[in-house]
């Protein structure tokens, strides 16, 4: 699988917007291997997204599931009426705080209808009766983990693949179960310490993920045991993407630092700090997906203004390293880097 492609990189999945059948293309003709991300977006939009990546590339790429969440019945009331002064600062109504499934079973038809090669999983493994399904169409199965723990029970429930995610990556994190009592929702693992702590504990092909934006690196999570790197926030910014102005403009002047925060969605994501996340990430309740339909027109209303302020800025620690350019370009720079690190390995005799 990620183990033969000719350059170990793999495109992260980013819901939103930012993720697009033009970019996981161009990943993958670069030699790379790219994921649509089905997160908030609807059935019919899913499946015009794999079609039009198929019209332009005759690579594999896979395709992302956000996995639903129980209904917390956490308390918004606090957090709404914080938000309120949001929706009036940007003249709208807020959403309707209610709990969905994101139409994950209808997303799950589409990818096995559309024959998708490999379909990766956010916020937990899928069901048993999902795994059978899946693996009678011949889809392999990757599960993003954020613990050993998790890691473990992902392989028992037949994952094929791991994606391991270190704190320092950018967006939400994958957690099976978000303690409310923990700012990142429950423990934090750098990439490189949960590498090597789920390789000692599965036996799986593990793909590398947070606050990788350099060759250098893939080449050190290559060197520590990983088959791949996935990376996302380098690819923020790639011509390809479909990341907003006010999001771009945020990540180029690299003034603001990151921090977890439960404000838009009800789930700990990692992003850049701005006015509604100072305003409301100290007692956001978890209450995923309650709190992203209901700061949605917010968030809307910010990027239709230009406004970086109310929008979800995510990206990950490192993301003053990255930079503007087409997504080959990207991948080759990477590669170059790549092998730069390696070969300044020679230094181990």
């Amino acid at each position: 699988m990620f183990d033969e492609l000719t350059f170990p990189v793999v495109a992260a999945p980013m819901a939103g917007g930012p993720t697009t059948p033009e970019l996981v293309a161009a990943v993958t003709e670069a030699g790379g291997y790219g994921f649509l991300s089905a997160g908030m977006l609807t059935p019919a939009a899913l499946a015009a997204q794999i079609d039009r990546t198929r019209e332009l590339t005759g690579g594999e790429f896979g395709v992302n599931l956000f996995v639903p969440q129980p209904d917390t019945g956490a308390d918004v009331t606090a957090h709404r009426e914080r938000l309120e002064e949001f929706a009036r600062e940007y003249d709208v109504e807020l959403g309707e705080p209610k709990w969905d499934d994101d139409a994950y079973p209808a997303k799950l038809d589409v990818v096995l209808e559309k024959r998708v090669p490999v379909v990766s999983f956010t916020f937990g493994p899928p069901s048993p009766s999902d795994v059978l399904r899946l693996r009678d169409a011949g889809t392999k199965i990757v599960v993003t983990v954020t613990t050993p723990e998790a890691a473990h029970r992902a392989a028992d429930l037949g994952a094929d693949a791991l994606v391991v995610q270190g704190f320092e990556a950018g967006g939400h994190r994958s957690l099976f179960t978000d303690d409310p009592r923990l700012p990142g929702g429950g423990a934090e693992y750098g990439v490189l310490a949960l590498l090597r702590l789920v390789a000692a504990r599965v036996d799986l092909p593990l793909i590398a993920a947070g606050g990788l934006v350099h060759g250098a690196d893939v080449a050190a999570v290559l060197a520590a045991g990983a088959v791949a790197a996935q990376l996302g926030t380098v690819f923020l910014r790639a011509d390809e993407a479909g990341t907003s102005e006010a999001h771009r403009k945020a990540l180029a002047l690299a003034e603001r630092e990151t921090a977890f925060t439960r404000a838009f969605s009800g789930r700990p994501a990692r992003g850049l700090v701005n006015k509604f996340m100072d305003a409301l990430s100290e007692g956001a309740p978890a209450a995923y997906p309650q709190l992203n339909h209901l700061a949605g027109p917010v968030r809307k209303a910010s990027a239709k203004a230009g406004d970086p302020e109310a929008i979800s800025l995510w990206a990950g620690q490192t993301y003053p390293l990255a930079y503007d350019a087409s997504a080959a370009v990207i991948i080759e720079r990477l590669k170059v880097e790549a092998r730069e690190a390696a070969a300044r390995l020679d230094r181990i005799r």
